[in-house]
């Protein structure tokens, strides 16, 4: 390409000294001129120099691309022969089964155990007589995972109470006490149904379940949660299944358990509705079944209604002889908005005793609760507040009728740390010739954790 280019100037030159060389034009061509010609054909080739470099550099980049794509066409074949040879591996594997089951690897203790619960302390003064602190409480609950489906979970009551007399004096007594609330195992079968087997917390109403301990919004439960066993001994189904896709379900519990008996003092004659274990007498041998269904239907969020009904049916004995006990409980709840809810649950009881026929205690309870933060107004001290109220009574079908009625609040420290306020009054008929009952209120710090 180089000589090419000479050869080409050359010529150029050349023809150019003829041209001067020529008599007849010799006059015509000056030097400007010939300059000019010579400047012109020199810059020519320094561009013809310079199209040489450049197509020499491309003749490098373009063997190179091509060694690269060779390299990466020579790792993409490896790779496939390493893929096939793994298929084949994997597809032998599968076929030979071990002689001993491989075991699962071990729990990791800081992501299976947990220990969680709720701890609180009272303060109360009634109409009349001293204030004091009367209760204070930790309750703590152990969980325990073993593995994806099998859970452990324990529960545990630890109370320092004061004796008080019939006026709601204290007596300068004290005593401590230290309850097991629940114990029960469960083993997840499937995506709707689990096993419960153990001391478990009876699915009779939602209270027991849902309400109790720093979850209630209001100190002391319901009066005619006192007709109802809390938790029972014995084995448990239960699960819920979901209707169509916009998010309702049908939840459910079928289960038997020792069922009530009577207390220590077999002569008194009275049910024992704590579970029926240890020293308490259980004279009869037939135990007691009982469930629970439910419909929960959210129409959008933070709105949703809930719907159950649930019963236990059985004997309860004491040393005359066994007798039947029957409960139904019709429970409710609603949730208008993240701030305001309404729930609760009627209760009829049946119990058989051997000199006066059958006896219906029953009651109903009714709590509402609103947080002031549905106001949407900026005070921080007013948006941590919800005002509670409830009504809620007994009758133990042996002419004595209670009506108790309660105003309150909680106060939000934080999530987890509340401060509760109630004042409750009653009124009560059939014992008291005045109709009514000295009112009290009670403060109460709970935390959660």
């Amino acid at each position: 390409m180089k000589t090419s280019k000479t050869l080409i100037g050359l010529t150029i030159i050349g023809c150019s000294a003829g041209l001067l060389f020529t008599p007849s034009l010799q006059a015509a061509v000056s030097d400007e001129d010939f300059n000019a010609l010579k400047a012109m054909v020199l810059k020519q080739g320094q561009q013809l120099d310079q199209l040489q470099k450049q197509h020499e550099q491309d003749q490098a980049v373009h063997t190179l691309d091509q060694q690269q794509i060779s390299a990466l066409q020579q790792q993409l074949q490896q790779t496939q022969a390493l893929a096939t040879n793994a298929a084949v591996k994997a597809e032998a594997a599968s076929q030979i089964q071990p002689v001993y089951p491989v075991p699962n690897p071990a729990p990791r203790a800081t992501h299976d155990f947990l220990v969680t619960g709720d701890a609180e302390v009272q303060y109360g003064k009634a109409t009349g007589g001293h204030g004091t602190f009367g209760l204070a409480d930790f309750a703590p609950i152990f969980l325990f995972r073993a593995n994806d489906n099998a859970l452990f979970e324990a529960g545990f009551d630890v109370t320092l109470q004061n004796n008080v007399d019939a006026n709601g004096n204290p007596t300068g007594d004290k005593k401590t006490g230290v309850d097991l609330s629940f114990a029960q195992l469960d083993y997840l079968l499937n995506d709707y149904v689990t096993v419960v087997a153990g001391d478990m917390l009876l699915p009779l109403g939602t209270y027991s379940e849902r309400a109790a301990g720093w979850l209630n919004k209001i100190p002391d439960d319901p009066l005619v949660r006192d007709y109802l066993p809390g938790s029972g001994v014995g084995a448990q189904l239960r699960g819920a299944l979901p209707v169509g896709e916009a998010g309702q379900m049908l939840t459910y519990s079928v289960y038997g358990v020792n069922g009530p008996s009577s207390t220590n003092d077999a002569h008194a004659g009275r049910l024992d509705l704590n579970g029926n274990v240890g020293d308490t007498p259980n004279w009869h041998a037939n135990p007691s079944g009982g469930g629970r269904i439910g419909w929960f239907y959210p129409w959008a969020l933070h709105y949703d209604l809930e719907l159950g009904i649930s019963g236990q049916t059985g004997e309860w004995s004491d040393y005359a002889g066994s007798y039947a006990w029957s409960a139904a409980v019709l429970d409710a709840a609603v949730h208008l908005s993240p701030y305001f809810e309404v729930k609760g649950e009627y209760v009829n009881t049946w119990q058989q005793i051997d000199d006066a026929g059958t006896l219906h205690p029953s009651g109903v309870w009714v709590q509402a609760a609103y947080k002031l933060a549905g106001l949407e107004k900026d005070l921080p001290v007013i948006n941590n507040l919800e005002l509670v109220g409830r009504y809620d009574n007994e009758n133990d079908n042996q002419g004595s009728k209670v009506d108790r009625y309660t105003a309150g609040y909680v106060y939000y420290l934080s999530n987890t740390l509340l401060f509760e306020g109630d004042y409750e009054w009653f009124l009560v008929h059939g014992q008291n010739p005045n109709g009514n009952a000295p009112g009290s209120f009670v403060l109460q710090l709970s935390m959660g954790f």
